[in-house]
């Protein structure tokens, strides 16, 4: 009997295992990793809009309503916060989401509006910060779905369904998408030049 007791150990560890007993959360973590990473790419450009305003302000622009805009959208934005537990909830990413395209929309519109701020440094400089930071958003989504994705297709496939299930209640990530009508075509953006 004692024999038999080394072979029921490593049968059920080999089995534990084989249930995702630690790919499971380390998955999970990593999906959560890179949302802080989305996060902090979406801060980073909250962070520079208010610079952006000033410089437009400073610049003598009439047209307040569009900076109105773009200070209020990001207010909104910077007031929808997802943490790592609420990315199972659609309505959660996608509340987030239209916040953070708001803050997109209204940028587009505030270059539209001022073609004549691109001859002035501070402007381009913002402008272009602002551009790279978009860029490393795109990046930072993209991390994040490749992660979901990994994750989703380990909690949903043999034999780690068993473990997620059993031992996490795990359930399915919402992957970054695009929810604003037209995302799938660049914007135009004229500059009157």
């Amino acid at each position: 009997m004692s024999s038999f007791r080394p072979v029921v150990v490593v049968a059920l560890a080999a089995t534990l295992t084989g249930c995702g007993i630690n790919s499971i959360p380390t998955a999970e973590e990593n999906a959560k990793a890179r949302w802080a990473d989305v996060q902090n790419q979406y801060q980073r450009r909250a962070d520079l809009i208010p610079n952006l305003v000033s410089t437009v302000k400073a610049a003598g622009a009439q047209e307040k309503s569009i900076l109105v805009e773009v200070t209020q959208a990001r207010a909104g934005a910077n007031r929808i916060q997802v943490t790592g537990e609420q990315l199972t909830d659609p309505a959660k990413v996608a509340e987030f989401q239209r916040a953070q395209n708001a803050v997109t929309l209204s940028l587009q519109r505030l270059q539209e509006a001022y073609p004549e701020l691109k001859s002035q440094g501070n402007y381009t400089t913002l402008m272009s910060q602002l551009e790279g930071t978009e860029n490393r958003i795109t990046i930072a989504r993209n991390d994040y779905n490749s992660a979901v994705q990994a994750y989703n297709t380990q909690i949903r496939t043999f034999p780690n369904a068993i473990g997620a299930k059993i031992f996490y209640g795990a359930k399915p990530m919402v992957p970054f998408q695009a929810t604003t009508p037209g995302a799938d075509t660049a914007p135009k953006v004229d500059f009157g030049g």
